[in-house]
């Protein structure tokens, strides 16, 4: 099955891959295959057709919230459906790359055994080494994944921004940013470099396509100076630099620059006229970071940047946020807060959430505050520190921040459009 699969998919453009996956799982046994990805916003499951099949955002649609696709989505569980002994079983599968959630694999085994939830696992997570190969050539996947057109602005910092979910051992990193299909000037960076992990947020002021542009170039001066060796504070001052020569002083930036040794948990950081940084530690405690903050970036009204530093324990959660998160307002005018904002973290913290399933939670509840319609970017960048050691995890594990072992799979009777019958 799997070699054949990969053989096959060397030529193969995306649209071919439920057809082809079919074709090959059949030699383990399984039959019915359908590969679901999820939205922007990460709402709902969409079905991945042929080029031939149903229309894109029309049709084969499964809500997250409330179903058992969607908690095998959630909580990178195996969700099983029991029909007749005659026709075997349906699995749900999470179609996860490293610990970045893409979809779920529904697949029907004529066999309940280890063997064949081995093999079902494998080739799930084939799927998802395919699709984030092809996905960068991809309009059918780019169109099936969004809900509605977006602007300008997302369109470009979509395509600018590293996936929202990276793990590798030492470090579990998230990203969201709201709302998906209408960013103005928001962005975020993360990078791995040896044992060092950058963090970047930056937050550009306006809310037109000269956002759009500005945050891009700020983005794209930060890389530019990080990969060429600069330290903290020269990264904001090339980013300055740039925004001064294209826009004179007529544009700025905010943001947080940050980087974190893996090796000792010291993180270090430079506030430029932005939010400070946010810990969680011990499911119970936070402390908002403080350092004096230079000016934004863009402005050049001279005050020095001033690298800070924390020492981190294993478990620590590093949040950098925009300002959308905390000054989106109710129908009563009142603001969401930091309070508000912090106070969600560490409950969903303490109830041992993965960090992409707990930030996917808070923009629920931030857009639901907001009765779904927020006027300003609402971004957040999360960061666990696990430790200094690379360790072989395997991938379920790092997903769900499980130590222990992996949760049983649910038995549920499944409804046509993926809602649970318990």
């Amino acid at each position: 099955m799997l070699a054949g699969l990969l053989d096959a998919s060397h030529l193969m453009p995306l649209d071919a891959l439920p057809e082809k996956a079919g074709e090959h799982a059949r030699a383990a046994g399984f039959t019915d295959l359908l590969i679901y990805v999820t939205d922007l916003e990460r709402r709902g499951l969409h079905l991945l057709t042929g080029p031939n099949g149903a229309s894109p955002g029309t049709a084969g649609v499964i809500r997250i919230e409330g179903t058992t696709p969607g908690r095998a989505y959630q909580y990178g569980w195996l969700a099983s459906s029991s029909l007749n002994e005659a026709a075997g079983i349906d699995w749900w599968l999470p179609i996860v790359d490293g610990t970045e959630r893409l979809g779920v694999l529904r697949v029907r085994s004529a066999y309940d055994d280890a063997r064949a939830r081995e093999d079902a696992d494998r080739l799930a997570a084939l799927l998802a080494l395919l699709i984030v190969a092809k996905r960068t050539s991809s309009d059918t996947l780019a169109r099936l994944m969004r809900t509605e057109p977006l602007n300008i602005g997302a369109e470009m910092a979509w395509n600018l921004m590293p996936p929202s979910t990276y793990a590798d051992g030492r470090v579990v990193i998230s990203a969201s940013l709201e709302p998906a299909y209408r960013i103005s000037g928001d962005v975020y960076e993360y990078a791995l470099d040896g044992p060092l992990v950058h963090l970047t947020i930056f937050d550009a002021m306006g809310h037109d396509n000269a956002a759009g542009l500005c945050g891009a170039l700020a983005l794209g001066a930060c890389r530019q100076a990080r990969r060429r060796g600069a330290e903290l504070a020269a990264k904001g001052e090339a980013v300055e630099a740039a925004l001064i020569e294209q826009y004179g002083q007529r544009r700025y930036v905010t943001g947080i620059l940050a980087t974190l040794d893996t090796r000792t948990g010291v993180l270090s950081w430079v506030n430029r006229g932005h939010h400070p940084p946010v810990i969680i530690r011990g499911n119970r405690w936070s402390s908002h970071l403080q350092c004096p903050p230079a000016h934004p970036m863009g402005t050049d009204l001279g005050l020095p940047s001033i690298v800070c530093y924390e020492q981190l324990q294993p478990g620590d959660r590093i949040v950098l946020y925009t300002d959308g998160i905390t000054e989106a307002r109710g129908a009563d005018d009142s603001e969401f807060g930091i309070e508000r904002f912090t106070d969600f973290l560490v409950r969903h913290d303490a109830d041992g959430l993965p960090v992409p399933e707990t930030l996917r939670r808070l923009m629920r509840a931030v857009l639901d505050y907001h009765d779904g319609h927020l006027q300003d970017d609402a971004t957040v960048l999360m960061c666990e520190w696990l430790g200094p050691v690379i360790d072989d995890t395997e991938p379920a594990k790092a997903l769900t921040g499980l130590l222990s072992s992996d949760p049983p799979a649910t038995s549920a009777s499944t409804t046509k459009d993926g809602s649970s019958q318990l």
